[in-house]
């Protein structure tokens, strides 16, 4: 199993970066091909706060393996969620695949 994390960081905008996400991204890249599951959240700290901490949202995409994964965001479909992204997340978006054990 191979997972590709989405990590946001906290925008201007929360509530309106919620609905688009929500309403429209999500639906977008629900559609790649051989994804396994898909789920999102906003991202909670425990503990004491840290100020520093620039995370908003946290979204995790589940593929069989790399090859799935790869085929997935080459696809049309996975093109088209990437693209939308400068709509709502321009240079809030950090990537991370991890392969697990």
């Amino acid at each position: 199993m191979v997972s590709l994390f989405a990590l946001y960081r906290r925008p201007e905008d929360e509530e309106a970066f919620l609905s688009y996400y929500r309403d429209v991204h999500v639906p977008l890249a629900a559609r790649m091909p051989g994804l396994a599951e898909l789920q999102w959240g906003k991202q909670e700290l425990i503990g004491s706060e840290d100020p520093s901490d620039p995370w908003f949202v946290v979204a995790e995409m589940r593929f069989k393996d790399r090859a799935s994964l790869m085929a997935a965001v080459t696809s049309e479909q996975g093109k088209a969620a990437a693209e939308d992204t400068k709509y709502f997340a321009e240079g809030l978006l950090t990537m991370r695949v991890v392969e697990w054990e």
